[in-house]
């Protein structure tokens, strides 16, 4: 079993900045593909960022690419997403997940999700 708690989500301008934290409990979370997806009012759940088991690699959106950042710290078994230069348009509720496999993940392939944390950009 793998328990999922995202922090750090609140209110922004444009252009400022966030750092999200997801904390990981259970052993099986490293056995999966962590990322972060976000669902914006009257709108589908969709893929943001990824980064495979062993981190050397990440995968982005497009639209968010050159501006959010996804990290993992294993000894902490805590995923990070860094989110600069923010848009209004970004404002959603964001969930971190784990699933399969490496590379863009969709949402019928996520085992966890978190219980989300609210993101709000204003113009």
């Amino acid at each position: 079993q793998v328990q999922l708690v995202e922090s750090g989500g609140g209110l922004v301008q444009a252009g400022g900045s966030l750092r999200l934290s997801c904390a990981a409990s259970g052993r099986a979370f490293s056995s999966y593909v962590p990322g972060w997806f976000r669902q914006a009012p009257g709108k589908e759940r969709e893929f943001v960022a990824s980064i495979a088991r062993a981190g050397e690699s990440t995968y982005y959106a497009d639209s968010v690419k050159g501006r959010f950042t996804i990290s993992r710290d294993n000894a902490k078994n805590t995923l990070y997403l860094q989110m600069n230069s923010l848009k209004p348009e970004d404002t959603a509720v964001y969930y971190c997940a784990a699933g399969w496999p490496n590379g863009v993940l969709h949402p019928t392939a996520i085992r966890y999700w978190g219980q989300g944390t609210q993101v709000t950009v204003s113009s």
